[in-house]
C-alpha cells in the first residue's frame, strides 16, 4: 500500500493528503459519538473486510488515525464489534446487513460526511453551522479524497432527491448497530474499505 503523499482535489488551492491532514479531518467528528476507520481490502466480495473493521481485526493500511470511542472500554471484551451488528458471513445473514444499504453518488458523500459531524445528525439544527460549514467541507472532502474515482459509497439512511442532499433533516434509518439510530458511510476503493460512523445512544 502506498502511504505516499496525495492531492486532495478541491474548488480552491490543493491540500495534499498526509497522516496530518487526515488527522485534522478525522478531528471533526471529536465532539460525537462517532468510529472512523480505514481498513484494507482483501476480498472481491468487501463484506469480510467490514466485519475485520468492526471487530478491530485491521489496522489502518497506511497508519493514519483513526478514531474509535469504545478504546478500553469493557463492552469489547464481551462483544469486539460492539456497537456495530456484525455482518454474518451466511447467505441469508449477509443478503439481510446489505440491504439496509443504499448506494450514494459521490457528490453526495460530502453533506453526509458534513451531516454525521453535527449535534443531532441534523444539519437544519445544528447552532452556527454557516459559519462553520466551509471548515466542515474542507475536511470531508479530504476524507472523500482518501478514496479514488471508481469507488463506490454506501450509506444506511435514504433521501429524496439525485443526489440525495443531506443538509436536509434525516427523519429515518436502517440501523446497523445496538442503537436505535445510526448514520454512516462505508466506502470502498479497490484498495481501502472506509467507516464512518455516528451513534445515538439516547
Amino acid at each position: 500500500m502506498d502511504s505516499g503523499i496525495e492531492s486532495v482535489s478541491q474548488s480552491g488551492p490543493q491540500t495534499r493528503l498526509d497522516a496530518g491532514v487526515w488527522a485534522a479531518a478525522v478531528e471533526m467528528y471529536r465532539n460525537r459519538y462517532s468510529f472512523v476507520a480505514v481498513g484494507p481490502r482483501a476480498h472481491e466480495d468487501w463484506l469480510p473486510d467490514v466485519a475485520a473493521i468492526m471487530r478491530r481485526e485491521v489496522a489502518d493500511p497506511r497508519g493514519w488515525r483513526g478514531d474509535d470511542p469504545e478504546v478500553g472500554e469493557p463492552e469489547l471484551l464481551e462483544d469486539p464489534g460492539f456497537p456495530f451488528r456484525v455482518p454474518s458471513a451466511d447467505g441469508a445473514g449477509a443478503a439481510e446487513w446489505r440491504s439496509r444499504l443504499f448506494e450514494i453518488p459521490r457528490s453526495a458523500v460530502v453533506r453526509l460526511l458534513v451531516m454525521l459531524a453535527t449535534d443531532a445528525m441534523d444539519v437544519p439544527r445544528q447552532y452556527g453551522f454557516a459559519d462553520r460549514r466551509p471548515a466542515m467541507e474542507e475536511h470531508a472532502q479530504v476524507i472523500l479524497s482518501r478514496f479514488p474515482e471508481g469507488s463506490q459509497f454506501f450509506t444506511n439512511t435514504r433521501h429524496d432527491g439525485d443526489p440525495p442532499d443531506f443538509y436536509e433533516k434525516v427523519t429515518g434509518c436502517w440501523p446497523m448497530s445496538q442503537y436505535a439510530w445510526d448514520f454512516g458511510l462505508l466506502a470502498v476503493s479497490r484498495e481501502e474499505v472506509g467507516l464512518i460512523w455516528s451513534f445515538d445512544a439516547s
